[in-house]
């Protein structure tokens, strides 16, 4: 059985998951009166930045794909 990941799903998979870590990070924010946590936000939200331009360079290697067939 084999198990193939694409480009695409991999590039689907940091969106989505940066998308939720920034989410999570929002809801954190002491505006919302949930500082009890010990998630740490500052972490947190530099990994979901990371994972967003992770993101966006996928879809740039796309983008010059594209660009190189036509």
């Amino acid at each position: 059985m084999q198990f193939s990941l694409g480009f695409y799903d991999i590039s689907l998979w940091l969106a989505i998951s940066a998308i939720i870590l920034l989410a999570t990070s929002e809801l954190l924010s002491p505006y919302y009166g949930r500082t009890g946590l010990l998630i740490e936000k500052g972490r947190l939200r530099r990994v979901a930045l990371v994972l967003g331009i992770l993101f966006l360079s996928t879809v740039a290697i796309r983008i010059y794909q594209i660009i190189l067939t036509i």
